[in-house]
Parts: C-alpha cells; sequence; structure tokens
C-alpha cells in the first residue's frame, strides 16, 4: 500500500468517526451533570440513542431567537444606529422566519431537548455543515472557495423544507443570519458573542484540512485557509491559534498514523494552552469526571474543549470508542469535542468506524460524500503535479 492510499484510508476512518462521535452524543448533548444521564440512560450511553423529551439542564428557552447570544441581549435598534429613522419595519425573526422555520415553537417551552426528535444514529446541524463544506470542495475540484462555501451554507440553512433533522442552532448560526437580515455581505455577517470562541467552530475545519493535505498543500497555507474559513462565522484570535495547532496535528497524524509518536504530537497541541501539563495530568490518574467537570468546564469554550479533547485522546489512545462513550458520559458540549475528538482518533484506527458507521442513519450518502470528497483531492493533487513548473 502506498502513501497515498494510506493516507486516504486514514482519513476515510476520520469523517466517519467524527459523525459516529457526533451522533453517539447527541441524546446527552449538553446535559451537565453526569447523574441526570445516568438517570436517562442506565448505565449511561453505550450505542446510539433517540433523543428525549425531557432534557434536564436545557435552556434553549432563554436563547435569543433574532440573534447570537441570550434573549436578555434582544432589542430593536435605536433610532441614532438607524441614521433616525423610526424602526416601525417588521424584522423577520431568525429562529422561524429565516432557518429552522418549523422548529421555533420548540425554543418556547423550557426543558426540551436541543435536538427534540431526532432518531438514534442522526446527526446534528453542525456535522450536517461539515458536510456542507464537503460538497462544496467537490463542486470547486477539491478547492476551497470561501464564496462558494458561505453560498451553499444560506442556501442549506434556508431551505424549505429543512435539510437537517435539528432543532437547534449555535449562536453563531443566529447571529450569522442576523447580519444577513440586516444587508451585510455574507463575507462579513460572522457575529461575534460571548462564545464566539467555542469548540464548535473547529466541527468543519477536518474536511477542510484533509481535502488541502491531499492535495499537497503545505502546512502553513492550509492553517490560512482554515483561518479564512473561521473568519466567517468564528471570528477569534485564540480560536484560530487552537485551530493552528489543530491543523499541525491533523496532518501530521495523516503522515504518521498511530504508534508511540501520537502522545507527543497531542503534547504539542497542547502547548497553545498556557500552564497545561498533559502528559503530566494523565500521570494523576484523576477520575474523568473531576477532571472535566472540576479542572476543565463541561461547557463549549475552546480554552476548557480544546484541553478535554486532548486529555482524553492522549488517555484512551488505544480504545478509542471507550474515549468517545466517556467524552459523551462526561456531557456538556460533548457533541462538538466528540466530533474533534473522532476526528483525532479515527486518523489512528478504523476500530469505530469498521464497527459503527453503518448504524448512522445517513450512513449511505455520507460515505458517498465522503468518497467523492477524496477523489476530487487526489485529482486536483494530479492537476497540481501535471500543471507544476518543471525544474
Amino acid at each position: 500500500m502506498n502513501n497515498n492510499s494510506t493516507q486516504l484510508r486514514r482519513v476515510d476512518s476520520a469523517l466517519r468517526t467524527a459523525f459516529i462521535a457526533d451522533s453517539l452524543a447527541m441524546p446527552v448533548h449538553w446535559y451537565y451533570q453526569p447523574l441526570e444521564i445516568e438517570l436517562a440512560f442506565a448505565g449511561g450511553i453505550q450505542r446510539f440513542e433517540a433523543a428525549p423529551e425531557f432534557h434536564p439542564s436545557s435552556i434553549m428557552s432563554l436563547h435569543s431567537k433574532n440573534k447570537g447570544g441570550r434573549q436578555s441581549a434582544d432589542k430593536a435598534p435605536s433610532a441614532s444606529a438607524t441614521n433616525g429613522a423610526l424602526w416601525n419595519k417588521p424584522v423577520p425573526q431568525v429562529v422561524g422566519d429565516i432557518i429552522l422555520k418549523d422548529k421555533a415553537q420548540f425554543w418556547d417551552t423550557p426543558n426540551v431537548h436541543y435536538h427534540q426528535g431526532m432518531k438514534a444514529g442522526e446527526n446534528t446541524l453542525n456535522s450536517h455543515c461539515a458536510r456542507v463544506l464537503m460538497r462544496s470542495l467537490t463542486h470547486t475540484s477539491g478547492s476551497y472557495d470561501r464564496n462558494d462555501f458561505v453560498s451553499a451554507y444560506i442556501d442549506f440553512m434556508t431551505v424549505q423544507p429543512p435539510a437537517h433533522p435539528d432543532t437547534y442552532a449555535e449562536s453563531y448560526h443566529r447571529g450569522f443570519f442576523a447580519n444577513l437580515a440586516q444587508g451585510r455581505k455574507p463575507e462579513k455577517c460572522a457575529m461575534k458573542t460571548h462564545d464566539t470562541a467555542s469548540i464548535g467552530g473547529l466541527v468543519t475545519i477536518g474536511p477542510l484540512v484533509f481535502s488541502e493535505r491531499l492535495k499537497g498543500t503545505n502546512e502553513s497555507d492550509i492553517q490560512i485557509a482554515c483561518r479564512a474559513h473561521l473568519a466567517l462565522t468564528h471570528p477569534d484570535e485564540f480560536l484560530m491559534q487552537v485551530c493552528d495547532r489543530y491543523v499541525t496535528l491533523l496532518c501530521r497524524l495523516m503522515d504518521e498514523g498511530g504508534g508511540d509518536g501520537v502522545k507527543a504530537l497531542l503534547v504539542e497541541a497542547s502547548k497553545s494552552l498556557p500552564s497545561f501539563d498533559l502528559a503530566g495530568l494523565v500521570k494523576r490518574n484523576l477520575p474523568d469526571h473531576h477532571v472535566v467537570g472540576h479542572l476543565f468546564s463541561r461547557a463549549c469554550y475552546i480554552s476548557d474543549s480544546w484541553p478535554i479533547v486532548l486529555y482524553l485522546a492522549y488517555k484512551y489512545q488505544d480504545d478509542p470508542w471507550q474515549a468517545l462513550r466517556v467524552n459523551t458520559n462526561l456531557g456538556g458540549d460533548n457533541v462538538h469535542r466528540g466530533i474533534v475528538l473522532g476526528t483525532i482518533l479515527g486518523l489512528q484506527t478504523d476500530t469505530v468506524a469498521t464497527n459503527w458507521f453503518t448504524q448512522l442513519a445517513d450512513h449511505k450518502v455520507i460515505a458517498q460524500e465522503i468518497d467523492v470528497l477524496l477523489a476530487a483531492s487526489v485529482n486536483a493533487a494530479s492537476v497540481n503535479e501535471a500543471t507544476a513548473p518543471k525544474s
């Protein structure tokens, strides 16, 4: 097996494992107490499950349906903000009128599950957005085009009937479409809120890294492309610094796969975080629920979720399925952590993908999209090589 086919196999496994991790965590996404997970699912999540009707930690009813952030921040623009014009023009509601057109009703009731109605094996909204990027990369023959992606993203989010089964949209989605509704250019619609620097921003990075790397793009240029991509939805410098480390980690895992060197790569990736001793933390052999929940928050913020991902990847390197189950049953933003964790683990082994991928609701079409993406990237690499100046 040549190096190119080895990389293709690793990337295929990484993408499949990411979708598995997302669906596995979906039913207990944003449960903030492990006991709540145990009460809902005796023994914790061990397989794909449907979303329960009742969510004990849900605060979806407090989130704004008009922009990013919470309802407390909602208010109509002042006269000065509209150059003195009277504010009497009806403003469309983002959730209900622009996106999630059949789901606004679920946002008004306490304890409704963020992913209400979703069945076992279905994928959440941000995973679907990763698929949007995969299709965009294929459409542009493996080359990343910000305008093509953002156009595809807008079409996907606004189409009726909906192209995904989810009920909740993270703050960045709502902020983007609030700005778009006010007439901003799509590439300028990112809204910065208290949770812009979140692990959800890294969900679409994997496919972009893989496509560019398979084409032969160097690591630094991939980092630049990923920063430009993040700027569309997550304009935060610290998040971009973490993304740089994530890009490096994925590129090197593509080249090296599993083995003893992986832990060194994970330690290197952790250096974006001050005073974080990854190897030392694992050696302390603390309970996982102490590391996640006491040392680091279960919430989405990248300052906590990135070290959690690295910790789980390091500790459970030899048992990726256990890593994904542990991540799931620790609660919090386990879906988006899981996608990033699954991507990292899947580059090292196809064990999880082989055993679980066909249980995903959309496994056939996802597999086809992955195949087409990999083929487009390889073809682009061949074209680049054929047209490169000969020395």
